[in-house]
Parts: C-alpha cells; structure tokens; sequence
C-alpha cells in the first residue's frame, strides 16, 4: 500500500464502501474493513495475490467472467480516467454479490499510474428490488392462467410490427384462433375443466410456433398469433398447423380425453393498418371459419 499515505488507513476502514487498491501487476496491496464485511475475505487472505486469483472475480450479470478478456482495471489505467459501473463480485462461500463500484487510477508523486483504487459497495438490496420489479412487469404481459402473453402484450406487439412494417417494409401475419363450442365444455365439464383445456391449447399452439413468433391469449377462449416474416402460403401452412395440432391435444377428466377444435383466421397486415383494423380483419375471418362449419382457418391477404 505504499500508493496509499498510511494517514487515511483509520478513515477507510471505518466507511462503508470497500477499498482496495490493486497494483499495475494486478496485485492486491490494501483491502479494507468493509471489503472483508463484503466479500468474507480478510485482509491477510488477499493482500499480496493477484485479484483474479478466486478473489475479486469479477462477473457479468450472466455469470461470465469479466477477468480474462474484458477486465474492468484495464481502461482507467490505460487512459487514466475513472470508470463506474455495476457487476458482481466472487463471496468467499460461492455466492456472487452486486456491486456498485468506482475505478480509479492512482499515480505517485511523479505523476505515474501505479495502480487502480476501487470502491465498492453491496447493492443486494437494489438488485433484489430490480429483480422484483422485472417479475412483476412480466406478470403485466402474461395471462396468468396459460403464462401466454396476455392482451395488453399482444397490443404492444402488433405496434412495433406496424410500425417495422411501415418504416422497414417487413411483413407479418395475425392469426386469430376461437376455442370451438368452449361454453359447452364449461356447462358440461365445469370452469376447472375449462381451464384445463385453455392451457392444454396454449401449450399446444405455444410449442409449435417459431422462437420469433408470438403466441398470446387475447381473452375468453381467444388466442393470437403473430408470425413474422411470412407470405399468405406460409401463413396458411403455419396456420393449419397449428389447428391441427390442437385438434390431436386432448385433457383427460375420469378416464375420458376431452378434445376440442379451433376456428380460425389469418391475415396479412397492411402498411395502413392499425391494431384495432388487423385484429378485427382476423376476427372477422375467424367467424368465416366457424359459419363454414368449424375447425378450420380462412385466410385474406
């Protein structure tokens, strides 16, 4: 610690924040009170060995180690200025701790970079609060009953696809699918078996469409899809596919197998189109379906 006055050695180790002081050769040369309160490594663990060695290894917030190519010391003492950032920090039981942390390089009184100073401090808390927040914003788009998208997802969807459409001239397709004679299996069957038929179509139609498409409830015993990047052919195999797909499904109540159908439509979106017109466009479709005797699609350009 010979970059760092022993005078202020007392000052550190009563903040908060950890301190360290790492060396140009990666070497850890201090190592406050609050940085062993946070990591669980005492000073005489770490002083002296280099930072990467299981002891500040620094990770992404998908686990990547951050020490081999993209370590976070390098730019301030390459180009002398401090650096902040967010990452995640090695504990010394196996857990990783979010951090808040401040690079700084410091120099000696000849004016040369010895070394970088960090500050750090444990942001549980904060990426708790995050991390919650993130759940419920997810719960806000999915139908909580199929864990599909739910209406106001598949409206925020259909926006970004009019306006790639409009702007970039990519296409897509809405396909609106119409659980046949559901009220039936409600009044005969009761809600829960209802229910178990809803999610028994959502996770057939949800396991046969393409990772880029997207697959929602739109409410009641409705279902919407959006496919990307398709022609009014593809749009049609995609389509069938997938009514086909719920036809062969089935929900077994007393060792009987309940089985349903689907009536749908499909349309290609237009340049012009707003939301409320391609749904709409789709829906009317649907009920071509069903007045031509149902389980089947009816698709338009």
């Amino acid at each position: 610690m010979d970059a760092i006055s022993i005078n202020y050695k007392e000052l550190m180790d009563n903040l908060f924040d950890g301190v360290c002081f790492v060396d140009n050769n990666k070497a850890i040369r201090y190592w406050n009170k609050a940085a062993e309160n946070i990591t669980g490594f005492t000073a005489d663990e770490v002083l002296g060995k280099v930072c990467r060695e299981s002891i500040l290894t620094f990770r992404d917030d998908e686990g990547r180690n951050l020490c081999d190519a993209l370590c976070p010391l390098e730019k301030p003492a390459a180009d002398s200025s401090a650096r902040e950032t967010e990452l995640y920090l090695h504990h010394k039981d196996g857990r990783r701790i979010p951090v808040a942390i401040r690079i700084t390089p410091i120099r000696d009184s000849e004016g040369s970079i010895t070394g970088v100073l960090e500050l750090f401090s444990d942001i549980s808390s904060k990426s708790a609060t995050l991390l919650k927040i993130k759940e419920l914003e997810k719960l806000s788009m999915t139908d909580t009953l199929t864990m599909l998208a739910n209406r106001r997802c598949i409206q925020i969807e259909l926006e970004s696809r009019l306006q790639e459409l409009a702007r970039f001239n990519w296409p897509f397709a809405v396909l609106y699918m119409d659980i046949d004679h559901f009220k039936n299996i409600n009044d005969t069957y009761g809600h829960d078996t209802g229910d178990a038929v809803l999610k028994t179509v959502a996770d057939a139609l949800v396991a046969s469409v393409r990772p880029f498409d997207l697959m929602g409830r739109w409410g009641g015993e409705e279902f919407i899809g959006i496919m990307r990047n398709v022609d009014e052919k593809g749009l049609y195999h995609i389509g069938d596919r997938l009514r086909q797909l719920v036809a062969a499904s089935y929900v077994a109540i007393d060792q009987k197998k309940i089985s349903v159908t689907v009536s749908a439509g499909g349309t290609m979106a237009k340049t012009d189109d707003t939301v409320e017109e391609v749904v709409k466009r789709a829906d009317e479709l649907m009920f071509k379906s069903k007045a031509t005797g149902r389980n089947c699609l009816t698709i338009s350009d």
